[in-house]
């Protein structure tokens, strides 16, 4: 038993606690616009529809993104229902994946005592803890790269010991295409470029010919391959948009969102692992590389690490999760760190327990603080339109797509998304404008009339007696339909500056304003 923190004895137990502590908050905050709500919204309209196949927003082919996010998150609410925790079930699983692989990893490697205090020392990191409840790609495709690097390194580390190392390599190959179905072509470009910098700096030339496998490659194929044909082959263009569009382009390319200076992920990780740099101080010792021991290891953790923040400081646009998959190495040379310090002075080594109880504490403040601060939230709309609606009665929204809305509203058919969709500028700004047109251009004619300009406004309401309109509290100023918004009967909920509205047709300002064939208008009689 490892005289710094108390683990269970058994790997399962474990795994266990570690997955109970992953996901202890999960549940205790709504999901956060605009990442949150668009992906799950994806997965509740592939459940509810029962295309499993091609990912849909607001109804449209959504291929930003690849399938297994919304698979799992689909899996799970259909199993546990409607909710938050059950719709962080892909953050869960790859943080709590990612985790477990660097215990095994490290229990093969260093013993026990080392990989339970790297396994508690990445538990406690922020990025870590709360990526892993925050319901997007992030967590997913990090921990498919945690989980793929080290089942590569651990079949390099076999083959250099002329140990079996064939099934270890086979599923390495086998990580490395979810993790391109979580996330596309990092699940693979990065373990490569990590483990190939690892063997190439220690100057393993036969492992690397030995870590090159065909029957790898076969795998590797058998799992990615099927998802990708079936979409090319339901939807012309859909490779060139999915891999030089969403991959290339936005990589290599400016004038997407989020456009950050290039040290943002150093500051980002410093911020975020303050208490915990102390313990990196034995790390600078040049001569722990060459530890016949554990250099092998700190190698492929530096590497690791450095290779990953300088990959995604590459491209101007930047989001703090992109840089996940460096959080696990960085856990390892900190756990390291502490070990260090412990052999020569017990009672410094135990002050590690200060860095956790820090950054946990500012983990759970975090997440308590999004839980009682809820403007990034759609969720108290979204169940006031659950409970008013009745059959299926059309939901408008006003020049804005409130991606949430349809999972707390239950919402089974798309909604109506009133915009001048004929804006050139649209197709110049990375948004949700943009996502939504660029959806429309893979959807049938009769999907795509989901995107409605505001002057298609009046046949639409025709076809139903009763609507429901989103938008901003100031919306009658555009929209006379709606009245005066602060004072009109028809507003049923508000939340965040945004109206939730009623609309029936016999209302005096909805008839007075729409013509609609065979409908009485202000009291005059059908018209024919």
């Amino acid at each position: 038993m490892s005289p710094a923190i108390r683990w269970p004895r058994s790997a399962a137990s474990t795994a266990a606690v570690a997955l109970l502590w992953l996901a202890l908050l999960a549940w205790a905050r709504p999901l956060m616009l605009p990442d949150e709500g668009r992906y799950v919204g994806v997965a509740w309209e592939m459940m509810r529809s029962g295309d499993w196949l091609t990912p849909t927003l607001n109804g449209l082919p959504y291929f930003h993104k690849p399938p297994l996010f919304y698979w799992i998150t689909a899996a799970s609410m259909s199993l546990f229902g409607v909710g938050e925790l059950p719709a962080r079930a892909a953050p869960l699983l790859g943080a709590w994946a990612g985790a477990m692989a660097v215990f095994l990893f490290l229990r093969r490697w260093w013993g026990t005592s080392a990989a339970q205090l790297a396994l508690a020392v990445l538990l406690a990191q922020p990025l870590f803890y709360i990526g892993g409840q925050f319901a997007n790609l992030d967590m997913l495709v990090a921990g498919c790269i945690t989980v793929t690097i080290l089942l590569l390194a651990h079949a390099a580390l076999a083959y250099e010991r002329q140990e079996s190392f064939r099934w270890p390599l086979a599923a390495g190959y086998a990580a490395a295409a979810v993790g391109v179905l979580a996330k596309g072509l990092i699940g693979f470009v990065l373990p490569a470029l990590v483990v190939g910098a690892w063997l190439l700096v220690r100057r393993r030339w036969r492992t690397v010919v030995a870590l090159v496998s065909p029957a790898g490659a076969a795998v590797f194929l058998a799992i990615t391959a099927p998802w990708f044909v079936a979409m090319q082959s339901r939807f012309a263009g859909f490779l060139d948009y999915f891999f030089v569009v969403q991959h290339f382009r936005r990589f290599a390319a400016g004038g997407f969102n989020n456009v950050q200076p290039l040290w943002f992920y150093p500051a980002v990780v410093v911020a975020l692992t303050l208490p915990w740099l102390p313990w990196l101080r034995p790390q600078l010792d040049r001569a722990r590389l060459s530890d016949p021991l554990r250099g092998d290891v700190r190698w492929l953790m530096v590497l690791w690490f450095v290779l990953v923040v300088a990959f995604f400081s590459i491209p101007a646009s930047k989001l703090v999760g992109y840089v996940l998959p460096a959080v696990a190495p960085l856990a390892v040379l900190l756990a390291d760190g502490v070990e260090s310090w412990r052999q020569r002075d017990a009672r410094t080594g135990r002050l590690w327990r200060v860095s956790a109880a820090l950054t946990v504490a500012f983990s759970t403040g975090v997440i308590g603080f999004l839980a009682t601060h809820t403007g990034h939230s759609d969720k108290p709309l979204g169940l006031a339109l659950r409970h008013l609606r009745t059959g299926d009665e059309p939901v408008y929204m006003l020049g804005n797509y409130y991606f949430d809305l349809p999972v707390y509203a239950g919402l089974r058919e798309p909604a109506y998304v009133v915009l001048n969709w004929s804006d050139p500028a649209i197709q110049q700004r990375d948004n949700w404008r943009k996502e939504l047109a660029d959806a429309a251009a893979f959807a049938p004619a009769a999907d795509a009339r989901r995107l409605i300009d505001p002057e298609a406004l009046s046949p639409s309401l025709c076809a139903s007696p009763v609507s429901w309109w989103v938008g901003p509290s100031d919306a009658g100023a555009q929209f006379p339909l709606l009245g005066n918004a602060s004072a009109d009967a028809s507003v049923v909920a508000s939340a965040n500056h945004t109206n939730v509205w009623r609309l029936d047709r016999s209302q005096a300002i909805v008839s007075g304003a729409l013509t609609c064939p065979g409908i009485p208008s202000n009291g005059s009689a059908p018209t024919s």
